[in-house]
């Protein structure tokens, strides 16, 4: 059998074994990361967070939010607050990644079963592949406009279809084929995009700040402007917004042991995402309010759409860079948040047949099926699908940091994480008890799409789901879970 070894410093390892590699349970990519091969610093998550957090949906977020009322200070309020809220399901969710240098489906194996996580695993996979067609259509549009920019005929140059030109389809695929093959360069590859990529388009924003104010002569009417929300109005308007922020984020709240597996330390991962991951996304947001702000006067009209914006920039060079530098702020979020996850996902559900880049080429496949450019047709269309995923991520959520924090206290047996007939083996591979925990949190967040009487509950899906899960899980594990299956651990 395998040895597990434990450093000074809380970080466990496996020692080697053919026995686990010879598992139908594991594979290369879902192997726990040898200490010794772990090298994401602090820069590497703060650069992780900055390059994620800076893409045109957060550029837009606000809009979303003005659109129903708010004034710009309401929507930044709401939007910092929800990031600092869904930074705490992070931090406990990348502890494991960090202590024991497994992605996240393994980690789901123990609360889950080893056969199980494929539940969590492949609904959080589903909901990141229709992240990244959104992304990748959205990177499409960039390199359209850039193509448009530099050859006016190129719209109208192979006719439409399906509401679209054809050269937007062939713009959106070339984006989209710019992912798949980063991806399978592998996560080495990623790292350095993601280190040069934050500074970089934090710079050029920066840049068409100074440009917009500076061509406004100031920061434009929306500032000066008050909400149009008050008293319950607002706060009617203020929960739903609530989860949506929160709902933006679910999807890492899950998977961040993908990226933390390969941290040096837990104090390097944690400061590194508490120092980026609000204030970034508050900045950026905030950048695009100013921004839009004085289009409304350099243009006459609010300009919300970056890559619209720059298409109406008459310089060939500034729209070259500007294009690229949309390029890159979409192509770096889009492989690090809505690629590796699905990828891990799709190897724990077929360890021996997908690999990771594999499961890459799935992710991109099914987020075409997912006809992204529906779900971006309107504001509210958008918003609502945040809604909605919120409420089944916040499940799942739950479930793991009930069983890993207050039932295992942060103590899991890495070996029998890849062993079909070990501890987290369960019944027949699966942990029914976190299943049904799972079907509870999701009845309470998505039932009031079908009855009524729970449409309140909507509003709060994230925050239903979760709670309802972790309750429902820690009263099932401790009351009906036969004694050898419930291991409550020393810290």
């Amino acid at each position: 059998m395998a040895t597990e070894i434990q450093h000074p410093d809380g970080r466990v390892e496996l020692s080697d074994d053919l026995t686990i590699e010879r598992s139908p349970l594991y594979n290369h990519d879902l192997a726990p990361v040898r200490v010794a091969a772990r090298s994401w610093s602090t820069y590497n998550f703060a650069a992780l967070w900055v390059s994620m957090a800076h893409c045109i949906p957060t550029y837009m977020l606000a809009s979303g939010l003005m659109d129903k009322g708010m004034s710009w200070s309401q929507a930044l309020w709401v939007i910092a607050l929800g990031n600092l809220i869904v930074l705490v399901p992070i931090l406990l969710n990348s502890h494991p990644g960090t202590r024991y240098g497994i992605p996240f489906p393994v980690f789901a194996r123990a609360s889950y079963g080893v056969y199980g996580s494929n539940l969590p695993a492949l609904l959080r996979a589903l909901v990141a592949c229709g992240w990244f067609g959104i992304q990748a259509w959205i990177g499409g549009q960039a390199v359209h406009t850039f193509l448009r920019v530099l050859w006016p005929s190129w719209p109208t140059l192979l006719g439409s279809f399906a509401g679209h030109s054809t050269t937007e389809w062939i713009s959106f695929l070339f984006f989209w084929g710019i992912n798949i093959a980063i991806i399978y360069r592998g996560m080495d590859l990623l790292r350095r995009v993601e280190n040069w990529a934050a500074p970089f388009v934090l710079v050029m924003t920066a840049a068409l700040v100074w440009w917009a104010i500076d061509r406004a002569h100031g920061l434009g009417p929306i500032l000066a402007q008050p909400g149009k929300l008050h008293g319950p109005a607002y706060w009617s308007a203020f929960w739903p917004a609530l989860t949506a922020m929160v709902g933006y984020w679910a999807t890492l709240s899950l998977n961040m042991p993908d990226f933390t597996r390969f941290g040096r330390s837990q104090r390097e991962q944690a400061f590194g995402q508490i120092v980026a991951l609000p204030t970034t996304m508050t900045l950026f947001a905030g950048m695009g309010v100013v921004i839009t702000s004085a289009t409304a006067i350099i243009y006459g009209k609010e300009i919300w759409d970056p890559v619209a914006l720059v298409g109406h920039f008459e310089s060939r060079a500034l729209v070259a860079v500007a294009m690229f530098t949309i390029v890159v702020a979409t192509l770096s979020v889009n492989i690090a948040a809505n690629v590796v996850s699905p990828a891990n996902d799709f190897s724990n559900a077929f360890p021996r047949f997908i690999r990771f880049s594999t499961g890459g080429l799935i992710t991109g496949v099914i987020g075409i099926a997912m006809q992204p450019w529906r779900l971006l047709e309107s504001g509210d269309r958008y918003i609502g699908w945040l809604v909605t995923l919120s409420g089944g991520m916040g499940t799942v959520a739950g479930v793991l940091i009930a069983d890993y924090w207050l039932l295992r206290r942060r103590k899991l047996h890495l070996e029998d994480l890849y062993l079909p007939k070990g501890r987290y083996s369960y019944r027949g591979g699966w942990n029914s008890r976190a299943v049904v925990a799972t079907a509870i949190g999701c009845f309470l967040a998505w039932g009031g799409l079908a009855i009524p009487p729970l449409a309140p509950l909507l509003d709060y899906g994230w925050f239903v789901g979760a709670f309802g899960a972790a309750l429902s899980y820690l009263v099932a594990q401790r009351w009906f879970a036969p004694k050898q299956q419930v291991e409550v651990s020393p810290a």
